[in-house]
Parts: structure tokens; sequence; C-alpha cells
């Protein structure tokens, strides 16, 4: 989830329909978090890599999910966890005649009975930049590709965080089962890109 993420698609043109129809949820609930453009093109590369199984913490309205959903490859399946109830309900309705998508409500850890998934997409919003992170040596296939959005793009080394080292960018950037790296989406976007190393 992106701070004001649902402004980001205000005039944008060519998005895949299932985009457009979970950003006019999200507008219709007044949920600003939606996954940034940006953000979106990326996973919609990154699900054209996915062989099997996509999963993803943090629905929200279903835009980041919209766009994995759009990029994968026929048979892909997607699951996603949302922990809102009337989000979870109101995704499942607008996903409900999209085959292989799957939409669960709880806290994020439901997404540990579901995997090992090729491509993980982790909200940095929530439990990506807190302790109990997601473990990619469980829930990625080898060579399976993780991704946690919204930092703001670090210039310095080690990435500092309100005069400290940035302990969740680092936790990631150097997690002994990945190879990770910093992309940088906007003047004010980053996503760290890892894979799981054999």
């Amino acid at each position: 989830m992106s701070i004001m993420g649902t402004e980001s698609y205000a005039g944008a043109r060519d998005l895949p329909e299932i985009v457009s129809a979970a950003v006019a949820l999200a507008n219709e609930l007044e949920f600003s978090s939606s996954c940034r453009l940006e953000q979106g093109r990326l996973l919609f590369a990154l699900a054209a890599g996915a062989t099997a199984r996509i999963g993803e913490t943090g629905t929200g309205c279903g835009v980041g999910l919209a766009w994995l959903v759009a990029g994968r490859r026929p048979g892909v399946h997607v699951v996603s966890v949302e922990r809102d109830a009337q989000r979870a309900a109101r995704v499942s309705q607008l996903f409900a005649e999209v085959p292989g998508v799957e939409i669960l409500h709880g806290d994020w850890t439901r997404i540990n009975d579901c995997g090992p998934f090729d491509l993980l997409v982790v909200d940095g919003g929530g439990n990506g930049k807190r302790g109990a992170a997601a473990d990619p040596e469980k829930l990625l296939r080898a060579g399976g590709c993780l991704v946690i959005d919204d930092f703001s793009p670090t210039t310095e080394w080690p990435p500092m965080h309100n005069g400290r080292p940035d302990s969740a960018r680092l936790n990631w950037l150097e997690h002994p089962a990945l190879l990770a790296a910093e992309v940088r989406l906007a003047p004010d976007l980053s996503t760290i890109v890892g894979t799981r190393r054999p």
C-alpha cells in the first residue's frame, strides 16, 4: 500500500481493464493507499515470470492484485490476503469471474499456508517493515522473487531512517536467503526486489 497511491492513477490511460476496475473500487471506498502506478507496472512485468503461484499480502482494494493478474501467464494461480473484512469481500466480488484468483480474509500470516510462490509481493506498509517479516526460505521456490514496496529512495550506505540504520530495509537487502537490490521507481518511491538463492 502506498500513501496517496490511488491518486497516482488520475488521468492514466491504457490501463488493463481489471486494473481500472480495482482503481474504481478504491475510489468508491475512499481507499487512498493503493499500489502506485509505477509499482503496478513493475508487478505486471514480474508476474509474467511466474509459472505456477503468485502471492500478495495487503490486498487493499485489489489494485496491485489486478496488475499481477493482468501480467500473469495462463494457468498461474494468484492468492492475496487482506485483513479488512469489507475490502476482502468487495475484492472477492470484483475478481469472482476471474479464474485462478483467491482472496483470503485475515492476518498476513495466512499467506504462510499458501506457498511456495514463484513471486511474492509483501506489503511494505504493513508486515514488510516489521520484525515479524515473511520468511523467503519458506515462502519462495528456489529462484522465486520477493517484492517489498513503499520505501523512500536511499542515497547512502547503510541506508538511514530517523538518524539510525534502516533495519527494515537492511533486513531484506542483507537477508542470507536472498540476492536483493533496491529499485527506484520514481523520485520518491523505491522497491526492494530479491531472488531466493538456490
